[in-house]
């Protein structure tokens, strides 16, 4: 007997990345939430593959967090494949 369905709690493909953009990000490319083929890597180069991807992106980019889960990490912290990564612009206010 073998499974052909997939759980809720597995990515439907495990060599994708989904990453969420807001305000300017997704304004600029039109798209709240991208879905990248990915082999993994670091954050600094989901980076630079968005910014290589969607150059209008790419100033943002450079000053934006970058949370895996609920949390954030540094640019040298691993993003694993199948990974839900939201991309945080800088905010301003009071």
């Amino acid at each position: 007997m073998h499974a052909s369905h997939s759980t809720s709690d597995q990515p439907t493909r495990a060599d994708t990345l989904r990453v969420s953009l807001f305000a300017g990000m997704a304004a600029a490319i039109g798209r709240r939430s991208l879905e990248l083929a990915w082999d993994g890597g670091t954050a600094a180069s989901l980076r630079s593959r968005l910014a290589a991807d969607f150059p209008a992106i790419a100033p943002l980019l450079a000053r934006s967090a970058v949370a895996i889960g609920d949390g954030y990490v540094t640019d040298d912290s691993r993003v694993p494949c199948g990974a839900d990564v939201a991309i945080i612009p800088p905010v301003s206010g009071g």
